[in-house]
C-alpha cells in the first residue's frame, strides 16, 4: 500500500485574502492550487501533466497537506494510466475555472484512492462565478485561454460601485501564470487537442465517476469518442446546455471512450454506441438515449432539472418581509480599552500557579509585543488599512492554547475579547480555518462554565468571539458544530446580556446557510445553492432552541433576531416538509411568535412585528 496525499496551495499568495472582498463583495480565502503526493513524487497538471519531487515544483512548499488514504496499486499501473491521460490533460486544455489543476487531482485521487479532494477546493470556481464581479470577468477569463464558452452571455456592463476590472484582470493574470509556469518535467508528451468549453466536468475511471454521482443530485452524461462524426455535431449543444444549466448539484460530464480507463464507465452501463447520453437523480439513471437528437436532448435536460430540483413550497408564498431579510452577518466590531484590558489580562497571567509547561515570560511577551500591539495598529487606528502577518498568528494561538488551559474561565475573558476583534481579520480567520483549535478551547471553556456566576464575562465575550467567528463562510461552517454546543444553552439563561448575545449568534448560525439558498432564489434559478445541502439535525436542534427562547424573552431586540433566524432556517429549508413542519408544530412554534406582538407583547415596532406575524402565519403550522 502506498500514502495518498494532496498539497494545498495558494495561487494569489496571500492576495486573494486582502483583495476579494473588495472586487467580489465576497471573502475567498484563497485560489487553490492542488497537486498528489504518491510514490515519493509530486504530479500536478498545468503545461501538460508534470511531475516534481515532493515540494519542488514552483509553487514551493504546501500551504496544507491532506491525507487522501492509502493506494493499492502499483506505481507502473499508474504511469500507463497518466500516460492515456496525457491526451486529455494537455497545456492547450488548461482553463483557471473549468479544467484546471484540482479537475486533474480530483480525477487521480478517485483513480488511486476512490475519494475526492474537499469541496471547498472543488466549489471555488462556481463560488466566484455567482457573484456579480465574477460574471463580468468571466469574459475576460475565457479570452487568456480560448474562445468563450458556447452560449455565455455577454458582460454585464458594469455596475455603481464595481471595483476597477483592470485591476482584477491584472490580478487574474498573475494567478493564472502562477498556476501554469514552473519548470517541472512533463510526465508525457502534451498533444494539441480540441479544447472542452462550457462547464463541464470529465470522468477517465470508474471511481470519479461513481464520485460525481455521489456527490451531484442531477447528472447528465455525455459518452462519446473521437472517431464519432455525430458526437461532433451534437456537443455544442451540450456544452450550451451544461452553462445554461451549471449550479452546484448539478454536473455534466464528458466520457471519452478513448481516454484512461473510461472503458470501466461504459461497461458498467453496457455503452455499446456513441453519442449516448444518460441522466441520473440522486445516482438513479432515470434515463438513456442514443444519437445526436437535439430535441431530445434539451427535453431530457429540462425533465433532468424539474425532476432533481423541483421548486420549493414557500417559494409560491408571499413572504416580502422574510425575502428582504439582510443576510450580512452581525459583527461584535467596537474596540475596547486594549491597553487597559492587557494590564488587567497580564495581572491574572502573573497571578497564575507556575508549572514547566507554563513560560510567564514568553507568554507575556507575545501579548505586550505582538498580539495587543497588532490589534491596536489594525483596530483602534482610525482608516488603519495595517496588516496582520501571518507569521504572528501561529504564536498567538500557541500562546492562548496554553492561557486558556492554565487559567480559571472566569479570567479568560479579556483573551476572549482580544480574539473577537482578531478573528475579523483576514489573515487570522484564514490560520483559525486551518486550525480553529485555539477558538474551540474557548468555546468549550465558556460551554462547561456558562453556569458559573464567576465566569459570566466570559460567556458574553465567547459568545460574541462566536458571532463573529460564524461570519466568513469557510470559518463558520468550521466551527458551527463548537459553537453550536454554546448556543443552545445560552438561548435559554437566566441573564438578559447572554440571551442576547446568544441571540446574535443564532441569526449568524442560521444566515451562514441561508444565504446561499436566499442568493440562489432571488436570482430566480433552480437548482441546489452554493454551499450544498444542510444538516437536518442540527437545523432542527436550533430549530427548538429558537422556539423555546421565543416562548421565554421578553426582548423586543432578541425576539427580533431569533424571530428572523427562525425564518432563515424554515423559509428555504430543504428538509421543512419532512421535519421542520411536524417540528414546529408540536413546539407551537405559531402560538409563541403570535404571542410576542399581541397586545401586552413584547414586539413594538411595526416593522419587527410584519417580520414576527409572517413568519408565524405563512411558515409556521396552523393548529
Amino acid at each position: 500500500m502506498s500514502k495518498v496525499e494532496l498539497y494545498v496551495y495558494d495561487l494569489s499568495n496571500g492576495l486573494a485574502r486582502q483583495m476579494s472582498r473588495q472586487l467580489t463583495g465576497r471573502q475567498i480565502d484563497g485560489i487553490w492550487h492542488t497537486s498528489v503526493v504518491v510514490y515519493n513524487k509530486e504530479y500536478f497538471y498545468g503545461q501538460g501533466i508534470n511531475t516534481t519531487p515532493p515540494g519542488r515544483s514552483h509553487h514551493g512548499q504546501p500551504l496544507q497537506v491532506l491525507n487522501m488514504g492509502e493506494t493499492a496499486i502499483d506505481e507502473g499501473t499508474f504511469d500507463e494510466y497518466l500516460a492515456e491521460m496525457s491526451d486529455l490533460y494537455t497545456a492547450d486544455k488548461y482553463h483557471l475555472l473549468e479544467f484546471n489543476c484540482n479537475n486533474f487531482t480530483n480525477d487521480v485521487v478517485g483513480f488511486l484512492t476512490g475519494g475526492s479532494i474537499p469541496d471547498w477546493i472543488k466549489d471555488l470556481p462556481s463560488d466566484f462565478l455567482s457573484t456579480p464581479f465574477g460574471a463580468a470577468l468571466r469574459p475576460t477569463i475565457d479570452a487568456m485561454y480560448r474562445r468563450p464558452a458556447p452560449g455565455a452571455a455577454a458582460a454585464p456592463p458594469a455596475q455603481a460601485g464595481m471595483p476597477d476590472t483592470a485591476l482584477a484582470a491584472s490580478f487574474l493574470q498573475a494567478v493564472a501564470a502562477q498556476a501554469a509556469g514552473g519548470s517541472a518535467q512533463p510526465h508525457a508528451p502534451a498533444s494539441a487537442v480540441e479544447t472542452v468549453a462550457g462547464p463541464l466536468q470529465v470522468s477517465t475511471n470508474w471511481a470519479s465517476f461513481a464520485n460525481i454521482l455521489a456527490t451531484h443530485r442531477a447528472v447528465a452524461v455525455f459518452f462519446t469518442s473521437p472517431t464519432c462524426g455525430p458526437c461532433k455535431t451534437i456537443e455544442p449543444l451540450f456544452d450550451e446546455l451544461a452553462e445554461a444549466k451549471q449550479n452546484p448539484g448539478t454536473a455534466f460530464v464528458k466520457v471519452d471512450m478513448s481516454v484512461g480507463r473510461s472503458y470501466e464507465i461504459a461497461q458498467r452501463f453496457n455503452i455499446r454506441a456513441t453519442p449516448t447520453f444518460m441522466f441520473f437523480v440522486d445516482g438513479k439513471k432515470t434515463m438513456e438515449f442514443k444519437g445526436p437528437n437535439q430535441p431530445e436532448l434539451r427535453t431530457q435536460v429540462d425533465l433532468l432539472m424539474y425532476t432533481a430540483f423541483p421548486a420549493h413550497l414557500h417559494m409560491s408564498l408571499h413572504l416580502p418581509h422574510i425575502r428582504a431579510m439582510s443576510t450580512n452577518s452581525i459583527l461584535f466590531s467596537q474596540v475596547p480599552a486594549l491597553d487597559a484590558a492587557l494590564a488587567k489580562f497580564l495581572t491574572f497571567v502573573d497571578a497564575a500557579p507556575s508549572s514547566p509547561n507554563f513560560n510567564k515570560s514568553a507568554i507575556k511577551t507575545t501579548l505586550s509585543t505582538t498580539f495587543v500591539p497588532f490589534l491596536k495598529k489594525r483596530f483602534a487606528t482610525p482608516n488603519s488599512k495595517a496588516a496582520i502577518p501571518s507569521a504572528v498568528v501561529g504564536q498567538w494561538a500557541s500562546a492562548s492554547i496554553t492561557l486558556t488551559s492554565a487559567l480559571p474561565a472566569k479570567e479568560l475573558f479579556p483573551l476572549a475579547d482580544f480574539w473577537r476583534l482578531a478573528v475579523q481579520d483576514t489573515t487570522v480567520a484564514t490560520y483559525l480555518t486551518a486550525d480553529p483549535s485555539v477558538l474551540e478551547g474557548l468555546f468549550s471553556r465558556a460551554t462547561d462554565t456558562l453556569d458559573e456566576p464567576d465566569a459570566r464575562n466570559l460567556s458574553l465575550t465567547t459568545l460574541r468571539l462566536a458571532t463573529n467567528a460564524l461570519a466568513p463562510d469557510v470559518l463558520g461552517r468550521r466551527l458551527l458544530t463548537p459553537a453550536t454546543a454554546l448556543l443552545v444553552p445560552a438561548l435559554l439563561h437566566s441573564d438578559a446580556r447572554v440571551r442576547a448575545a446568544a441571540a446574535s449568534l443564532a441569526f449568524n448560525g442560521a444566515v451562514l446557510f441561508a444565504r446561499p439558498l436566499m442568493a440562489w432564489a432571488r436570482a430566480g434559478t433552480r437548482g441546489v445553492p452554493p454551499g450544498g445541502r444542510r444538516d437536518a439535525e442540527w437545523e432542527m436542534a436550533l430549530t427548538s432552541a429558537l422556539v423555546e427562547a421565543l416562548r421565554s424573552d421578553q426582548s423586543e431586540d432578541v425576539v427580533h433576531r431569533l424571530a428572523a433566524a427562525l425564518a432563515m432556517l424554515v423559509h428555504l429549508s430543504p428538509h421543512f416538509i419532512e421535519q421542520g413542519r411536524p417540528l414546529l408544530d408540536v413546539l407551537g412554534a405559531r402560538r409563541a411568535l403570535l404571542a410576542t406582538v399581541a397586545e401586552g407583547g413584547c414586539v413594538k415596532k411595526p416593522e419587527i412585528k410584519a417580520l414576527v406575524t409572517e413568519v408565524a402565519e405563512e411558515l409556521c403550522p396552523d393548529t
